[in-house]
């Protein structure tokens, strides 16, 4: 004869499982959750962070970084990298010296390394590798490459964050749809969206003006800097009534807000955009614009140039 069917013997036949915690919300909680569910869309998210901020539950940078996390859900390589004709790319068929002077003047860490024309990209080298050649001459170059990865322009940033930490790569060359190098990315491209720019700890920034002079003598220029900041920086006379920021003066010139790569030039001095966020210029590469023949021979002559001496 069989037992009757009990309340413990249904929960013997289909137990919790032990990896699902027990709802310990009470009635009133998940009542409530009922009524009022939370976000729907994603905007509706960044706006529950937002008055979790003003609540105080979470801080300005932890705001900041939960954004970033959500808006790089939608965002590709293609929205983030460098472009081609701004890669620092080494010649296989270069001297030694010229190598080791780029190596120097930018400052960066790894490089694609081409063979004939741009496109032809045949890996990438690591700085630290070239000096392997100075102690030994012998070495051929080639043998010093690792080998170079390539994604396609519409790969988003999450999964290529999980394949730069998966594969222990920190750049990767951007194609486009035709096969084209399109340009270049790196993990620091990437992190950059979520934490904000990175300073480069060989940069000697002001943090007051926003300014940050580069390696090769050009400047970094924070987009919300105050115009005066730029005019004292580099002894122009932008108009300061007019504008707040260097930002709002340059997409005034161009008639709308510069993109990456982009480049603007304003009384003698070339703005081009090197990170954009939420809309807005993050960072400007600013450099002197070198006088033309014109200005040159007027002030030979001791007529007014066309722009400010350089």
């Amino acid at each position: 004869m069989s037992e009757p069917h009990s309340g413990r013997a249904a929960r013997a036949s289909n137990p919790r499982p032990a990896d699902r915690p027990a709802d310990k919300r009470s009635i009133l909680e998940r009542l409530v959750e009922f009524i009022s569910p939370g976000p729907d869309s994603r905007d509706e998210l960044i706006e529950s962070l937002a008055d979790a901020e003003e609540r105080e539950l979470i801080g300005p940078e932890s705001r900041a970084m939960l954004e970033g996390v959500i808006r790089m859900a939608d965002m590709t390589a293609g929205d983030v990298m460098v472009a081609a004709p701004r890669m620092d790319l080494l010649d296989i068929n270069a001297p030694y010296d010229e190598l080791l002077g780029l190596v120097i003047e930018t400052g960066h860490s790894r490089f694609p390394v081409h063979d004939g024309e741009r496109d032809n990209i045949i890996g990438i080298l690591l700085a630290k590798d070239l000096l392997k050649v100075q102690r030994a001459p012998e070495l051929s170059l080639r043998t010093l490459l690792r080998p170079a990865v390539f994604v396609p322009e519409s790969k988003g940033l999450n999964e290529l964050l999980r394949d730069f930490r998966s594969n222990r790569n920190h750049l990767a060359i951007v194609i486009d749809e035709f096969g084209t190098t399109a340009g270049l990315i790196t993990i620091e491209d990437v992190l950059e969206e979520i934490v904000g720019e990175i300073e480069d700890e060989f940069d000697e920034q002001d943090a007051h003006s926003g300014i940050v002079t580069l390696a090769d003598g050009t400047h970094r220029v924070a987009g919300d800097a105050d115009v005066s900041a730029v005019n004292e920086a580099f002894g122009v006379q932008l108009p300061e009534e007019e504008f707040d920021t260097i930002g709002g003066l340059v997409a005034d010139q161009l008639g709308r807000v510069p993109r990456r790569g982009e480049a603007v030039q304003v009384q003698g001095l070339s703005f081009s955009v090197m990170l954009t966020r939420g809309g807005a210029v993050r960072w400007f590469r600013v450099s002197r614009v070198a006088a033309s023949a014109e200005d040159e021979r007027a002030a030979d002559t001791g007529g007014p140039p066309a722009a400010p001496p350089a």
